[in-house]
């Protein structure tokens, strides 16, 4: 049986250099993430690369408790660290008998794509996507296109930290080459882009950067790198097509170029952000609404998934009726929304973070901000006479908020949302105005999103991999509104001691 780990140790001790260390907190409902630290932090890390080695013979040993056959593909993102992580992990996964298909440094998706190149069930990818640096992490699978769901994790969890890994023979190690090459041709294979567009590919210095210009190279169009060298300190902003500081550096880019679209990539490459011609920052979920109605008339009848956090409009749309197509709100999350696109036969998934779930036979399932690229491109190309700005502006109007994120400790999170949930369904059932208006509906599936009367929404959910909440706003009538339904929240969150400052924030 394995060793069962500390939930803190103390940084440059004998203890920390032999012992492993994992703080619980980090396994997440679908994944995993931790801050490991870097040169020059005073914080102290909740992860040691013994802890990194427990949780790698955990996951070997859940593998082999779900049956599949014990062989994993193993890949990293690009941070000064993730190799040493990596190679830990392999370590405990070797030494729970599993044979390790290491792919090297990679994105999230040429991990995905591994599993179905290599035939192989299993993956198992070390990065903290977004986040950053100094975080760490792993999204898992065993069972392709899906990634682990909050059954798996907890049964992981319970693995790792009761010291129940079980060190097994029969383990191994693979190198294997030429598996992002043969991604890249993937990605591009029977796409040409016939109009003439002009991109920028945004990566923030990721991943993404070794992988991006190549592929939408490969597919006609003129490219303009932005920020595509590698280099792990994100000198300019962490690489997250959420995060407004990027959106703002692309929009410059495009209108400096003057570009056809603006296109941005997170850190491990499973995201994708979009800046129209004109320099608006079209958020992923209007964005997943004008895929929706390019594909409509191709796949009549099709059903979209779409997450808590996206626009109301799926629901209303006028050319999706049109077509018979159906919309699914479901929880946040990439793993989530992956599962359940699966479940329903959907054409798509949608995800407000960027995380866009294509399926056949657009795409195998998994999220992949190159293949979602690959969609934008091919919209425009089949309408010819239209802008990335036209196509926005043929979407009915709505008015919507960046997602903001109020820090709340991990183990407190989750209560003060059920709090909130609470507090909003009172609101309801008393009649109280919202924004000067009564709430008309309450979703609780994951958070609590209230729509009030007229449409407008807001959501409040704890984030699954950071200490954080998530607040999302949007409204029919104006950005006035949104403030106003902001403020709203802001006020409840406000009497919350155990809710902090937001890492960004609606102007009025």
């Amino acid at each position: 049986m394995a060793t069962k780990p500390h939930a803190s140790l103390q940084p440059n001790s004998w203890a920390f250099e032999n012992e492993p260390l994992i703080k619980p907190t980090g396994f997440r409902e679908y994944d995993a993430r931790w801050w490991f630290g870097h040169p020059g932090s005073d914080v102290a890390p909740d992860l040691n690369l013994y802890g990194v080695q427990a949780l790698g013979m955990g996951l070997g040993t859940l593998i082999h408790e779900l049956g599949v056959e014990p062989k994993i593909v193993v890949g990293h993102d690009f941070r000064g660290y993730s190799l040493s992580v990596k190679q830990a992990l392999e370590v405990g996964l070797m030494a729970a008998g599993i044979e390790v298909h290491d792919i090297g440094l990679a994105l999230s998706p040429v991990a995905y794509f591994a599993q179905f190149d290599l035939d192989i069930p299993c993956v198992a990818m070390v990065t903290a996507s977004h986040n950053s640096n100094g975080w760490t992490g792993v999204k898992m699978g065993a069972h392709r296109p899906l990634t682990f769901g909050p059954d798996e994790m907890s049964r992981l969890k319970e693995i790792v930290l009761n010291g129940e890994g079980i060190a097994r023979s029969g383990g191994g190690y693979v190198r294997q080459d030429g598996v992002s090459k043969r991604y890249m041709d993937d990605v591009a294979e029977g796409v040409s882009i016939k109009r003439p567009l002009k991109v920028v590919a945004a990566c923030g210095n990721g991943t993404a950067g070794a992988y991006a210009p190549q592929v939408l190279r490969a597919m006609g169009v003129d490219v303009i790198e932005m920020d595509c060298e590698l280099d792990h300190t994100f000198p300019r902003y962490n690489p997250n097509p959420e995060d407004m500081k990027m959106l703002h550096a692309i929009r410059d880019a495009v209108l400096e170029h003057g570009a056809d679209v603006g296109l941005g990539f997170d850190g491990d490459g499973d995201r994708c952000g979009v800046i129209d011609n004109e320099g608006e920052e079209i958020f992923a979920d209007k964005i997943g609404l004008m895929l929706a109605r390019d594909l409509a008339p191709l796949h009549p009848g099709s059903t979209f998934v779409v997450d808590v956090k996206s626009t109301g409009l799926f629901s209303i749309d006028p050319k999706l009726q049109e077509h018979g197509c159906k919309t699914d709100y479901f929880k946040t999350g990439h793993s989530y929304i992956k599962r359940r696109s699966k479940e329903l036969d959907a054409l798509a998934g949608f995800e407000k973070s960027g995380h866009f779930f294509l399926q056949p036979p657009i795409g195998r399932g998994y999220d992949d901000g190159l293949v979602a690229a690959r969609a934008v491109l091919q919209m425009l190309d089949r309408n010819p006479d239209k802008s990335m700005a036209d196509l926005r502006r043929d979407l009915p109007v709505s008015f919507g908020s960046p997602t903001m994120s109020p820090k709340c400790d991990d183990d407190k999170k989750y209560g003060v949302v059920d709090r909130i949930v609470a507090e909003f369904e009172a609101k309801k059932a008393s009649g109280e105005a919202v924004a000067g208006r009564p709430i008309i509906d309450v979703n609780t599936v994951n958070g609590v999103r209230f729509t009030l009367e007229g449409g407008a929404w807001g959501l409040v959910r704890a984030s699954s991999n950071t200490p954080n909440l998530v607040v999302v706003v949007e409204s029919p009538d104006s950005h006035e509104d949104v403030v106003s339904v902001f403020q709203a929240i802001e006020a409840v969150l406000d009497t919350y001691p155990e809710v902090g400052e937001f890492d960004q924030k609606l102007s009025s």
